[in-house]
This record gives structure tokens, sequence and C-alpha cells, in this order.
């Protein structure tokens, strides 16, 4: 049943207990379930009318039947044991392809399609010989070592720095990920611009940084970009995000956990041992009482509640845009189906000299002239996210990520920036199709195109992320420094920790700072 299904708007059941869930993402919910199955009063409030936060499915297109994942929309750092443990009626699904980069080479439509057969083809093509198919190998080879041996430590207490070095036992991996921008190793391992930039997007996602950034900002999105289940793989989640919300609000409920969505904390008062939480709800508000409380919100929303200083301003600098089609695109290069350039990651713009060209601009308060972006085709391995009727008449989704849009940019006219940046965006997607892609966008029942696109402000608007930021603020690298706790949930009160994607080894789509923040506050 879906969360909104199970979820209620009426008054808590109880003046008090054991542990209060501030927010209703999947992070809060992982940790209710937990929670409720170890024999705990739960409460979760949810300020929005159902549970999921940013991993969730809509019909964002009025009267069509396309339930598609609107936020968050890939699967790669959820650890099969959450799975297990919360017995959760949840899968995942491989993409064919992992990535298709079009380019021009001599005048001439091509492109680098990677993952199944053919690869090793296509980097020849490309570039000519085997070379740079083999640094790819041994690459990816290096970086598969380091995700198998640091995986599993996400849902472990944080290990230290010394200790995570020996686990991965790799010297060469550690300098290339933890040492030295990750701008170094791209350099000295690839020579073709187009290769280089495919690699480096895996640091960008969501991160504003250059390749040679001195913070390693971009090594630390690059780490949690590749070692996901141990394999670094993305995948599609059946059913759509909200699939994956659905079934965690079953489990907490089952579980014995109480939902209540159109409830939102406001304060939280605590001596360290016993909490109040206040709430606004369509009763009124009331107040809470509670042996502990688990924020499941941003480092900015913590602060607020506690009525404490604010840290660091954060800033999302991504574009988010979801599109219906009727049918894929021709593609100028016709050695390649759309069917398999579209079922992985479809980059555009995103060059090596592109992605530095873009950063530079919108470093410096400007557009990208370029904007470097990448699209997702999930019903291409999904098909259920569509109504039959889409499905037979051969409808496809289109998510499109757009990368160096840091919010700075909007502030001054969010709408009408928004509008000329997916002007550009959609242009430059142009120059690699036979048709333009608004050419291929389904109407909605009153005749628009199925198109909606989300600025970092308007994502800070929906959800309350911080300054649009996806991550809630700037990534860590997953193990324990002097202002970390055992689990790296805790905060400057003891029985209050923080349990959203700030925590340390938080972001993306993992549950693991809910996981970890229920091991925390059942003393493991």
């Amino acid at each position: 049943m879906p969360a909104d299904e199970t979820a209620s708007p009426g008054t808590p059941a109880h003046a008090a207990y054991d542990t209060v869930i501030v927010g209703g993402g999947h992070n809060g919910l992982v940790a209710a379930a937990y929670l409720a199955r170890a024999g705990q009063s739960v409460l979760v409030l949810e300020r929005l009318g159902s549970t999921g936060g940013a991993a969730v499915s809509t019909r964002p297109f009025d009267g069509i039947d396309a339930r598609l994942s609107r936020y968050s929309y890939l699967v790669s750092l959820l650890p099969q044991k959450i799975v297990r443990d919360l017995g959760l009626d949840f899968a995942v699904r491989k993409r064919t392809v992992s990535s298709y980069t079009p380019a021009v080479r001599g005048g001439r439509a091509t492109g680098l399609l990677v993952g199944g057969e053919g690869t090793r083809e296509s980097f020849a093509a490309l570039t000519g010989d085997d070379r740079e198919y083999y640094a790819w190998q041994r690459f990816y080879a290096m970086t598969q070592r380091v995700a198998e041996r640091a995986f599993p430590t996400l849902t472990e207490p944080l290990p230290a720095r010394d200790a995570l070095r020996a686990r991965i036992d790799d010297e060469d991996a550690w300098r290339t990920l933890f040492e030295e921008p990750i701008g170094v190793a791209v350099e000295e391992r690839f020579t073709d611009d187009l290769v280089r930039g495919v690699v480096l997007t895996d640091a960008l996602i969501g991160t504003f940084a250059d390749a040679h950034d001195p913070s390693l900002l971009q090594n630390r999105c690059f780490l949690y970009h590749v070692i996901g289940g141990g394999t670094g793989d993305w995948d599609v989640p059946v059913g759509g995000m909200g699939a994956l919300t659905d079934a965690l609000a079953a489990a907490a409920r089952t579980a014995g956990a109480e939902i209540r969505v159109l409830h939102e904390a406001t304060r939280i008062e605590t001596d360290g041992t016993r909490a109040e939480v206040t709430v606004r709800s369509p009763d009124g508000e009331h107040v809470v009482g509670a042996h502990r409380v688990l924020v499941n919100a941003s480092p900015h929303a913590l602060a607020e509640l506690l009525v404490e200083a604010p840290p660091a301003p954060a800033e999302g600098a991504q574009l988010k845009v979801n599109m219906l089609l009727t049918r894929l695109p021709k593609l100028r290069d016709h050695s390649v189906d759309p069917r398999r350039a579209f079922a992985g990651t479809f980059h555009i713009a995103e060059g090596y000299g592109q992605l530095a060209a873009a950063y530079r601009e919108a470093a410096a308060g400007r557009l990208p002239g370029v904007p470097p972006s990448e699209i997702y085709c999930h019903s291409l391995t999904d098909p259920s996210i569509l109504g039959p009727d889409l499905a037979a008449r051969g409808y496809q989704t289109l998510t499109l990520f757009g990368l160096h849009t840091p919010a700075r940019l909007f502030t001054a006219d969010n709408g009408t920036t928004r509008t000329a940046l997916l002007d550009a965006t959609l242009a430059e997607l142009d120059t690699h199709l036979e048709e333009p892609i608004t050419d291929c966008l389904a109407l909605d029942a009153d005749g628009r195109p199925c198109i909606e696109a989300k600025t970092p402000l308007d994502l800070e608007r929906d959800l309350r992320l911080p300054g649009g930021h996806i991550f809630h603020r700037d990534l860590s690298f997953p193990y324990a420094t002097g202002e970390t706790g055992r689990w790296g949930v805790e905060t400057a009160h003891a029985n209050v920790l923080l349990c959203g994607a700030g925590a340390v080894r938080g972001g993306g789509v993992s549950g693991v700072p809910g996981h970890n923040a229920a091991m925390a506050a059942l003393g493991l």
C-alpha cells in the first residue's frame, strides 16, 4: 500500500514516545522501522501530506498515467543489508548500458558506448586504438577494489582514517581518491578529452567543484558514486523511487511505528535525557515528549529546531528536468540504436574541457554557454512506471540532470533564468539529434508539453533542501574525524541524532544515515 495511504494526519496517539523522528523521508523511515522492530515506541512527524521526501514517485503531468521518480532517480548506495533486515518488498534492475556520450569527430557524428557488448570497439572507433579502453579497464578495476572494501563500512561504526586506509590496502588508490585532486588521476591516466569528461562526471553530480579543487570536494563526490553496492553500479528502482519509500513506510508501520503526515516539528527542547518536540498540525500546536529525537532533515533545519547557530550555508548546483516523450528521438550517430543510447546515462556537453569551461563561467556568475547535463530513460529498464496504454504506444520517460548551475545564478530571477537554462540545455541536446527533443514531447490533458524543470531554488522551496543542495551539505569522507561521533550521526545533545543526508556517510538514496542513527539510538 502506498505510503500516503498508510500515514495519517490525525493527532498522535500518545503524549510521549521512546523516539520521535522529525521528517518522513527515506532515512527517517529506515530508522523508524529498525527502532520499532527493536520494540521501541516510535512516532514519525512529516510536514507534507505524504512520506518520502525527495525519494518519491508522482504523476506530474495532468491526466497522464506516468508515475515518475520526480526528484531522486537511481539507486546505488542502498545496502542490501537494509533491504534484508527490514524485509522490504523492493527491487532494482540493472541497466543494459552504462553510458553513451555523443561526439563529433572529423565532421562525423559518433559517440562512446560503454557497458555491454561492443564497449572495446566503441573506444577504438572514437579514439583510434585500444589505449583508452585499457586505461579505463585499469582505472575502474581500481575503483571496484576500493568499493568492495569500503562499501561494507558504511553500516558499521565510523572507521578511523588509518583504519579505512588499511582496509582498502591499496596506496595508489588511496592517493588517487583520498589525497590528491581527482583531476590529477584523470589527466595522468586518460588522454582523450571526451573520455576524461565521462570519468569526471561522477565527481560533479550535485557538487559544484573543479577537477583540481584543493578541498577535494570533487573526490568525496566521486567516491560515493563509485562504491555503491561494492560495484559502483547505478540501478533503476522497479516501480519508481516511490516504491522504496512505500515499502519503508509499510515496514515501519508493520513494526508498530506511528506515522503522522501534515505534522511539522517547529522546535526541539532537550536536557540531554528527555526531549520535547513542538508540533504544528491541522489540529493546532501541541508538544510531544521523547527519550530521544532523530532529525531526518538538514543540519540547517536541525539548528533551527534547536534554536542554535546555523552551519555554513549550503548551495546546490543542478538543474533537474522530467520529461515524457511519445517516442525516443532519432540520433545523428546512426551507429547506435536510440534504445541503447538512452538505456544508460546519456552525457551531453560533458567533455573534460567543456566541464572546466562551464565551471569557470558559473563561478564567475554566468550561466554556462554550453550547459553540461546527462539523461536517464528509466522506462527502457522499467516500463511499469508507465500506464499500459502509454507503454503499448511506445512512450518513454526522460530525466535530465544538469551540472554547474549553482543556486546563486537564480537568485535575481529564478523563473526567467530557469527558462533560459532549460532552453540552452535542450538546444545542446538537439545538436546530437536528428529532430528537436521538443517534437517528441507528449502533451498533457490540457495540451501542454510534458516537461518540468527544477532549479536549486525550486528544490529548496519544494523540499527545504538548503540552497537546493541534494546532499544537504558538502559530502564528507567516510571516516572519523575530531568532529564525528561513533556513527557519524551524533550532535551536541546526547539524545538528539541527525539521520538525514547531512550526516557523515549521508547523501544519495542509501538509508545509511537512518540505519546508523537507529544503531546509535540502540547503543550499538
